[in-house]
């Protein structure tokens, strides 16, 4: 018989576990970027960020850190938006909604799913776990660190370019916090897509007929 993974021990454990371990690999990798990527380790200050104009303007000039060519490279950028930079100049809007969203995706996990769906636990512990590694960086620098821009120099096909004049393939620089994000997500979806129907069982049996 199922039960709820609130009422499971090893399912919290797994959930709070994964969650943990996230938190402290983005943090670390930010706090490790910021230190190492530039020529000198970049400090970022709550107070300069909120009075700069341009956030460009508080990391130095600095070559990008080839990690494969034109699969990975580590650059450093200040993000004032949400995953991807959109919604730039909203974070408390990006405060208030990551809150929800994290309440929403602990009671998903503790209401919703089977103390035996590890795969949706782990899940949901990714997105909370990138949820709350950026709620940190938002809450004590007012903006993210992000260091990972994947597939650099690649460009878009048939000379197409993005709404803001890029034609890199993805222009984007984010970080693994944003990536546990997208894992869990994608995880999720794979997940409910495969996860078969509960069986109908508000229909009780026809008692049998007898044999004439």
């Amino acid at each position: 018989m199922s039960r709820p993974a609130g009422r499971s021990t090893k399912a919290w454990a797994l959930f709070l576990g994964t969650t943990a371990a996230g938190l402290v690999i983005d943090l670390w990798s930010k706090s490790a970027a910021f230190a190492h990527i530039a020529d000198t380790p970049v400090s970022i200050r709550r107070e300069e960020v909120m009075a700069a104009t341009n956030l460009g303007s508080l990391i130095p000039p600095h070559d990008p850190i080839v990690v494969i060519p034109s699969v990975l490279e580590l650059t450093l950028v200040l993000n004032p938006g949400a995953v991807f930079g959109i919604g730039a100049g909203k974070r408390w809007f990006f405060v208030i909604f990551t809150l929800f969203a994290l309440s929403l995706a602990t009671w998903i996990f503790s209401k919703k799913t089977d103390a035996r769906d590890r795969w949706a636990h782990v899940a949901l512990a990714l997105v909370v776990s990138g949820g709350l590694g950026n709620l940190y960086d938002r809450v004590l620098f007012a903006c993210v660190r992000d260091f990972l821009h994947p597939l650099p120099g690649v460009l878009l096909p048939f000379g197409l370019s993005w709404p803001g004049g890029s034609n890199e393939l993805w222009p984007y620089v984010s970080n693994i916090a944003d990536a546990f994000l997208l894992v869990g997500i994608g995880i999720l979806v794979i997940y409910t897509w495969r996860k078969p129907d509960a069986p109908d069982t508000s229909k009780s049996p026809e008692p049998a007929q007898p044999n004439p």
